[in-house]
């Protein structure tokens, strides 16, 4: 199991690295600018971003449960579907974005004026929204790109391919970097040439995704029916997974976005400054979720197949490691959190500034890691419903009121403490109800098997 588990997460993990990677890049080149307002520009300006991609994430999640235990069951047919329905809300979906895109950056990024009253969903000041404005507009046109790469990913990764997401990944984030770089060092632009950069990337990183399909996977379109692709049932059970993640996904994105808004509350330094730290939390993260992601795969496999054992087992064995790696990262931000400020930014007030916070990367990514791996284990087993009632309940009562009393009494400490609580009441909500939503249900279909 051990060797199972390492096959697919080593693949997921090196691929995950490169997506912190490429954010810490982008934070880098801005960071190296002559204002710190073109690194809050693409602070402010990725919030949106997280609310519409990340809102989108249901078409990975979603799509590597169902894949992964379509794959259990050995059913080719429902297996193309599945990527067929993907592909289908993922065009249909960038569709609707780029014909609303100018809308949403009007509603984001400048003052909403309702009679007498007036306000802003995002803070900050004006030059800086105007940055972040122009870098929403250009990067928009990557979406039909990056949703089809979704449900692509998603679909190789519940196929228990993990080689193909690994190169696509990678070979999407070191062309993004390439191409910002030179937008930026060579042809003299800001946070516009970043997003730029971003665009190119997503559809090269298309193209390579339909070359590795058609390479590996050509003959399953053989299985692929019009009649198959729109059953009602399958259609039916494709949206409630899906919605419950996108709910899910939402709030996660509004609990980020809302510790960005309010960072930008404060001054232009304390926004970079966090965004800085936030690229500390991502690495973490996206390395656990490189765990998380075999979590997906096999429990998937495991509850398509009625495996209950080699799901018990897979699962302990996939908490020790994913949450193993996430302590090894405390300490390593214990040891060289400091220095590493200065690859970030070469400006002095947001190094001294980012000192102060730097602490509270020493408790996050502990709770950060048990829920990552939560994540992993309930979309494998498509558990979706809870995921979304763990998540409600960690937003809602335990991160926005501990933010608005947090704001009021530590100012930007209030701030971290908040997203440390929301990380620590997803951990505990999602391991106090695994047993109900991950195991029970299997223990019910096998006894049934039986009898």
């Amino acid at each position: 199991m051990n060797k199972q588990i390492l096959k697919l997460a080593i693949p997921n993990i090196l691929s995950n690295l490169s997506v912190p990677l490429l954010g810490m890049v982008d934070t880098a080149l801005m960071g190296h600018l002559d204002s710190a307002k073109y690194l809050g520009a693409i602070a402010i300006g990725s919030i949106v971003f997280n609310f519409i991609y990340w809102g989108f994430g249901f078409l990975r999640m979603g799509t590597t449960g169902l894949t992964a235990q379509a794959f259990g069951k050995n059913d080719p047919q429902e297996i193309i579907s599945i990527l067929g329905r993907g592909m289908l809300v993922a065009l249909g979906g960038s569709l609707i974005i780029i014909m609303l895109h100018r809308l949403i950056g009007r509603i984001s990024f400048y003052p909403i004026q309702l009679g007498e009253f007036s306000f802003q969903l995002i803070q900050g000041e004006a030059s800086l929204r105007e940055l972040a404005n122009t870098y929403f507009i250009l990067r928009i046109w990557a979406a039909p790109a990056t949703l089809s790469l979704y449900a692509i990913q998603g679909w190789f990764l519940g196929m228990q391919n993990v080689r193909y997401p690994m190169w696509l990944t990678i070979i999407i984030n070191a062309a993004n970097i390439i191409f910002s770089f030179l937008l930026v060092y060579r042809w003299g632009m800001t946070s516009d040439g970043v997003a730029l950069g971003t665009v190119c990337a997503q559809y090269l990183g298309l193209v390579f995704g339909i070359f590795f399909f058609l390479r590996s996977y050509k003959s399953s379109l053989s299985h692929l029916s019009w009649d198959h692709l729109k059953n009602l049932e399958a259609i039916k059970h494709f949206f409630q997974v899906n919605s419950d993640i996108f709910i899910r996904t939402i709030c996660l994105v509004l609990a980020f976005s809302t510790f960005t808004s309010a960072s930008a509350a404060y001054t232009a330094t304390i926004l970079a400054a966090n965004q800085v730290l936030l690229q500390y939390f991502h690495l973490m993260g996206y390395a656990v979720d490189g765990f998380a992601h075999a979590a997906e795969s096999l429990v998937g496999r495991f509850t398509g197949a009625g495996e209950l054992l080699k799901l018990r087992n897979a699962i302990k064995l996939l908490f020790i490691w994913g949450v193993g790696l996430g302590l090894s990262f405390v300490f390593a931000y214990m040891l060289i959190g400091e220095p590493l400020l200065t690859i970030f930014t070469d400006q002095k007030e947001i190094i001294e500034v980012a000192k102060i916070y730097l602490p509270w990367m020493f408790a996050i990514p502990i709770a950060g890691s048990i829920a990552f791996m939560w994540d992993g284990v309930y979309i494998g087993a498509t558990a979706s419903k809870a995921m979304r009632n763990t998540m409600l309940l960690s937003t809602f009562l335990i991160f926005l009121p501990a933010l608005y009393i947090g704001k009021a009494w530590l100012h930007n400490h209030g701030i971290w403490l908040a997203m440390t609580l929301f990380m620590v009441a997803r951990a505990v909500s999602m391991s106090m109800v695994a047993e109900r939503w991950i195991f029970t249900p299997l223990e019910k279909l096998n006894d049934k098997n039986i009898a």
